[in-house]
């Protein structure tokens, strides 16, 4: 799936809208078809690596179950400073090769992973209870850093990108796990539904002609964000408690990103009396390193230095 823009709104012809009356039985299977869609992607091709990017690195293969694994790039920088990268819905982590690029500079380990079903990393045809699997993706590549790669002692970091950010904060409610500090980029939001119909609207999920018209489209996008926040089966937003009334956070929104709002994201980070805010001037969803690349470096750098130290 490209990374998903707001589309301008087209209105139907009455051909189109005759043809989504005919297609309206089917509209439901589509919808709940198209959450299924969201969480296994099919286009998995990764187009670069990190030695395209002048970075040193390792590859590893993190288990999962008994013979799949998460894929990751480990690029080895400070031993007592890490951060664990994810990417977003449908992509993979060669996405956030530009992001590893300048926190390596900066003298960090990073390791990028693939969350299971996408990129790399293999598949899970799992139907419910994705919000904790794909948080186990999260908390096995630090577990697997601290255990076998010499950083027991490291402070680690957590950097999401929109769909990487709820899995990475859905982390922090599982017992035992603990981070020194987490980075969220374009997400999350207050709310799980109203992401997924956005990037319906952004056409980031496909749908066909005959479905794309009313009275079939409104269907479509019901079922969607019924079935998929119900396939997460995680309770959103997060308690203020526990890890979340210790760790730093820092939430990063697109001034322009029409995904996942900077009101969206605000509403959610007021929860949290540790979290600190930042609207990227000029910003769509994702494209805050690519439209300021030394400003969006700063405000990350400035943050992990207070509390990576």
């Amino acid at each position: 799936m490209p990374e998903p823009r707001q589309k301008p709104v087209r209105r139907p012809s009455p051909v189109a809208r005759a043809l989504s009356a005919v297609a309206l039985p089917v509209a439901p299977l589509y919808g709940a078809c198209l959450a299924y869609l969201a969480f296994h992607p099919r286009n998995r091709a990764q187009r670069a690596d990190p030695g395209d990017h002048g970075l040193p690195f390792t590859e590893l293969e993190i288990p999962f179950t008994a013979r799949k694994y998460v894929h990751a790039w480990l690029c080895p920088g400070s031993t007592d400073r890490v951060v664990v990268l994810g990417h977003s819905l449908g992509t993979s982590k060669d996405r956030s090769l530009a992001h590893a690029r300048f926190l390596h500079d900066a003298g960090y380990t990073v390791c990028l992973f693939d969350h299971r079903n996408h990129g790399a990393s293999g598949d899970d045809r799992a139907l419910r209870g994705l919000g904790d699997r794909f948080a186990g993706d999260v908390i096995a590549v630090v577990e697997r850093l601290r255990e076998r790669h010499g950083y027991a002692t490291a402070r680690i970091a957590v950097y999401g990108f929109s769909f990487s950010c709820f899995s990475s904060m859905w982390a922090l409610t599982h017992d035992g796990f603990e981070v020194d500090a987490l980075v969220c980029d374009s997400g999350p939001g207050h709310d799980v539904a109203p992401l997924l119909r956005k990037f319906l609207e952004a056409e980031a999920l496909p749908i066909p002609a005959p479905l794309s018209a009313e009275p079939s489209r409104s269907v479509v996008t019901r079922t969607l964000c019924t079935v998929g926040p119900a396939m997460l089966r995680a309770q959103w937003p997060p308690p203020v408690s526990g890890t979340f009334a210790k760790i730093p956070l820092l939430f990063m929104s697109g001034e322009y990103d029409a995904i996942v709002p900077p009101s969206s994201v605000d509403a959610l980070a007021e929860r949290y009396d540790q979290a600190e805010t930042h609207v990227l001037p000029g910003a769509e969803h994702l494209l805050g390193l690519e439209t300021d690349p030394e400003g969006y470096a700063s405000v990350v750098l400035d943050f992990l230095e207070r509390a990576l130290g």
